[in-house]
């Protein structure tokens, strides 16, 4: 079908489709079909009951939206809008050539997208939207916001709160929003921007620029939900309660925690003093990125050091692709032979999914890298440009050596915020207890989690949230109509570990190290389309799919039917306490 244009990886247009190319699409992945022209537009045109029987034949859902070409009003907007959000997806919208749906996109989306994006997407795939400029840019600037509550809101009650704005948090509030948009929901978060962290490996390596990664935190949380702008300092799960640092109390019927986790920039003595100075730099800080950057391109002769921590941490990948995407610089300006190149980690092996160990070994080769495994940073002296580290031989004895560098990449200790150490969610490691396939609290039967606070053994990534969120909502949910969970987690994460500039391991894989591919494709083999969806196409996945909850290849599998062991309060007594 050369007519069909991917605008994102959720949505299709093309120009008019015929009832034979239904099967095509269902062959294709799609799952939903929507027709924006009126019936009788033109002679020879198939009519829509054509179509949607044509449509529902092959498994698709189908959707007529008829708008006449030419003036699309705010009506067909907004119902265009409410489509993108009930449709399953990926799904195609069509009219005569394709430019009325991408206009109805482009205006549904601006409320939260720069107009430039959406006109430059437009134009990729040839369609001219520049009339509409005026009227995005209209849209954009008059886009209503979130409004942040003030800490000092008197108590409410919710039927779910969110504790964190972060990927976890905004993914898993639009997935409920997605299922029941009448939910009364809160999402606690203090900060004011929200970061796609994924990104700052790229920007450590000159990729990404630093600002491709930020947006204002008020167009990240999901529309509807009341954003508390505070920080959460207990929990009282007993009385349903979340407790703000202010000592006010926000109630709940369920509760989902997903506050990330904290960086211990302490946990390593001298490290915080000379981050940023001194070639010392980290790109787990969103500030430090481009100064990684900096660096790499100053460092021409010397010891460059790369340090990862014991795990769990978030993206456990992530210390060796600074590693590498430096290298690779180096190699391409003929400098890497005067640097020696070390990475250092506190784990015994590279990487803890044993199939893709070989592939990134062939790259350690490449580029002449030093590992030295069970060797663990405790201090750094970055005005002395030393550093030390403790470490253990395979008896278990330790001892404290050190090193010198002219660069050096510390990756922090990773661990759970305090005020969720310290509170009775947290299991005997800090981390938030959950069950490992419902994400249910073991005790508390109307908590929640995911994300990296979580204690589930999954690594700690974007992708990983991006299949937790349905499960928890749907679990939620029906936690809240008195059932029992149903929805299982099967530990999947993605580590796009990037060897190279151009090319990328796509490591993808759930509990136990179980490889769970995406594409029918060897997962271990470095390769350019891998490195085109992290470069290109994960932003938008992450801001315009997942935070959105449009669940892109997500949906969750599901248990049989079983009893609710731990109730949730019945509607009637949320009704009357609300009273």
């Amino acid at each position: 079908m050369e007519s069909l244009k991917r605008l994102t990886p959720f949505i299709a247009v093309a120009a008019q489709l015929q009832p034979a190319d239904m099967g095509m699409l269902a062959a294709a992945g799609f799952r939903s079909v929507i027709n924006n022209r009126p019936d009788g537009e033109e002679q020879g045109q198939p009519g829509s009951a054509e179509l949607a029987a044509a449509a529902q034949a092959n498994g698709l859902e189908y959707y007529h939206l008829p708008v006449v070409s030419g003036q699309i009003g705010d009506a067909d907007v907004s119902a265009f809008n409410a489509l993108l959000t009930q449709a399953r997806g990926p799904l195609l919208a069509f009219c005569r050539s394709g430019t009325r749906s991408t206009s109805l996109w482009a205006l549904s989306e601006a409320h939260h997208l720069d107009p430039q994006v959406l006109l430059s997407t437009a134009g990729e795939h040839g369609y001219d939207l520049s009339g509409l400029a005026p009227r995005l840019q209209q849209r954009w600037q008059q886009a209503p916001l979130p409004q942040a509550q003030s800490a000092s809101t008197p108590t409410q009650r919710y039927d779910v709160v969110v504790v964190g704005g972060g990927a976890a948090g905004c993914a898993v509030t639009a997935s409920l929003f997605k299922r029941n948009p009448e939910l009364r929901i809160a999402v606690i978060e203090p900060r004011e921007q929200h970061y796609y962290q994924p990104g700052w490996t790229l920007v450590g390596a000159g990729v990404f620029d630093r600002a491709r990664t930020e947006r204002p935190m008020a167009r990240c949380i999901p529309h509807g939900a009341h954003w508390i702008h505070a920080a959460v300092a207990g929990f009282e799960p007993e009385q349903q309660r979340v407790v703000l640092e202010d000592g006010n109390r926000i109630s709940y019927r369920a509760l989902v925690v997903c506050p990330g986790l904290s960086l211990h920039w302490d946990g390593i003595e001298g490290l915080r003093e000379t981050l940023g100075k001194n070639g010392v730099t980290s790109n787990y800080q969103f500030e430090l990125a481009p100064y990684t950057w900096q660096q790499v391109q100053n460092l021409r002769e010397g010891r460059a050091l790369f340090t990862q921590p014991a795990m769990p941490i978030k993206c456990a990948g992530a210390p060796q692709k600074a590693m590498y995407l430096s290298c690779d610089w180096w190699l391409k300006q003929a400098v890497l032979a005067q640097i020696d190149v070390e990475f250092c980690s506190a784990g015994a092996v590279l990487f803890g999914v044993a199939a893709f160990v070989p592939p990134l070994m062939q790259y350690v080769e490449r580029y002449g890298a030093q590992l030295n495994f069970n060797t663990d940073l405790i201090a750094v002296d970055g005005h002395a440009r030393r550093a030390w580290f403790r470490q253990t031989d395979a008896n278990g004895e330790s001892r404290t050596i050190e090193k010198t560098f002219d660069f050096l990449h510390a990756v922090p200790p990773q661990r759970a915020p305090e005020f969720i150490r310290q509170s009775p969610l947290a299991g005997a490691d800090g981390w938030l207890e959950a069950d490992h396939e419902t994400l249910r609290h073991p005790r508390f039967g109307n908590v929640f989690s995911l994300g990296d606070v979580c204690a589930a053994p999954n690594a700690k990534t974007a992708a990983a949230v991006r299949k937790q969120a349905p499960v928890v909502a749907e679990n939620v949910l029906a936690l809240l109509a008195g059932r029992g969970p149903q929805a299982i987690y099967d530990g999947y994460g993605s580590c796009p570990l990037t060897v190279e500039r151009g090319k990328v391991v796509l490591a993808e894989f759930g509990y136990g190290g179980k490889l769970l591919p995406t594409f029918p494709l060897d997962p271990t083999v470095p390769r350019r389309l891998a490195w085109d969806l992290k470069v290109k196409m994960m932003p938008g996945i992450y801001f315009d799919l997942m935070l959105r909850g449009r669940e892109w290849l997500a949906e969750p599998r599901h248990l049989p039917h079983q009893p609710l062991a731990v109730e949730a309060p019945a509607a009637c007594d949320f009704d009357k306490e609300q009273k």
